[in-house]
């Protein structure tokens, strides 16, 4: 029999979680990622629910943990640095701010890539040009030059996905006004291994995070109406977010002096909320099909789980058509909850004004009370995480 073909397009988290599936379940799979190597930078993602079920079903969930960054807990702190509230790091599949595995994107993406290479064919340095479905297959124009035929095609990329502009191009991202830019720090002897967060006014906010590779991690996070920022040349950002946060206290001076250090990044936020998720032969997974952002803490989890739907229904179908359909059925109900955010999130999490920053100050306090604790987990025996929304389906 001859071996159904699939072509990944990007080698993230979603893409090799899929190519490493897939290929052992005798696909030959090709992906194929823009970038020259594997990119392993990357800020700490978390793990929860149905995605911590995936880990396990893969083997992974020890290599994972064996990697976590450190982290213990959270902590939001004042603009002197004291401590306003605390929370341990949760414990089990879903609970906690600071999830019970941790890890970076670039580690994680790493080890997925390395189960799925000895069985996948990876071209990095290369991208999609054109897609030409026909009904019975996808043949595909790359911009190396080179042509190719799949029976489908998976474009596993991110929020403002350019191939997907290819299949969908009236699909806008849902913007959230908000942007994050993120970089490495090297490690002092006052850092530890909290995840301390500040709220600095005007719309802004200031983290640190612990890592496993000897550096501190930090994340700037504001809220504008101008769209475009992040397109701007790496010094015209560097200027940017300097002038953002110049009054900034705590560690706001030392992230903004190593802001040249080429390491930062800076993201427009929001969310993919798509009518279908596939066309034809040619279906989306990840971000370029449900983003939920940054802001939900389930990236990761809707990678990881979408790629095992996804593998296993075409394995499932003989038509890739059919299995694209139950994936998207199966998955709604998960990405729904996940999108979901608090109401008025961001802007009613990022304080403005000095009252609204004291005001979240008191929840804070009360909601790490060991009280208030305890009513949250008597709360939390009466209704499922969002993580665990669906119920992970069993495959041959």
């Amino acid at each position: 029999m001859t071996r159904r073909s699939l072509l990944i397009s990007g080698a993230s988290i979603a893409g090799p979680a899929l190519a490493s599936r897939l290929a052992q379940s005798g696909w030959d799979v090709t992906v194929v990622e823009r970038f020259d190597q594997l990119r392993e930078e990357g800020q700490n993602v978390d793990i929860r629910g149905v995605g911590r079920q995936v880990l396990r079903k893969m083997g992974l969930e020890e290599a994972v943990r064996a990697a976590h960054t450190g982290e213990v807990g959270t902590q939001f702190v004042d603009e002197n640095g004291h401590v306003v509230a605390e929370f341990r790091a949760g414990e089990g599949d879903s609970g906690g701010g600071t999830a019970e595995i941790e890890i970076l994107r670039g580690q994680l993406s790493r080890l997925l890539y390395e189960q799925s290479s000895g069985e996948t064919t990876y071209r990095f340095g290369d991208q999609i040009q054109a897609l030409h479905d026909d009904g019975t297959g996808v043949d595909v124009d790359f911009q190396s030059g080179r042509t190719q035929r799949f029976d489908a095609v998976v474009i596993a990329e991110g929020l403002r996905s350019r191939t997907r502009a290819m299949l969908m191009p009236d699909v806008r991202p849902h913007e959230l006004g908000l942007y994050t830019a993120h970089l490495a720090l090297p490690r002092i002897s006052t850092d530890n291994a909290w995840w301390r967060s500040m709220f600095c006014g005007r719309g802004r906010m200031l983290f640190l995070r612990p890592d496993n590779v000897g550096t501190m991690r930090a994340g700037l996070f504001f809220l504008s109406d101008v769209r475009g920022l992040d397109r701007l040349t790496p010094e015209d950002t560097v200027s940017v977010l300097r002038k953002t946060y110049s009054d900034v206290g705590w560690e706001g001076p030392r992230v903004l002096a190593e802001m040249d250090n080429g390491s930062l990044y800076l993201e427009d936020v929001g969310q993919a909320k798509l009518p279908t998720w596939h066309q034809g032969r040619v279906v989306l997974l990840g971000d370029a099909a449900y983003c939920a952002s940054p802001v939900s803490g389930m990236g990761t989890t809707l990678a990881l789980t979408g790629a095992y739907i996804l593998a296993g229904e075409l394995t499932a179908n003989e038509d890739p058509r059919a299995a694209f359909g139950e994936y998207e059925r199966r998955m709604r109900p998960l990405v729904t909850e996940a999108q979901r955010l608090f109401p008025g999130a961001p802007q009613v999490t990022m304080p403005r004004a000095q009252a609204h920053r004291t005001a979240i100050h008191a929840a804070l306090r009360m909601a790490s009370t060991p009280l208030a604790r305890r009513l949250g987990k008597v709360a939390g025996r009466f209704g499922k995480p969002r993580s665990e929304a669906i119920a992970l389906p069993e495959y041959a």
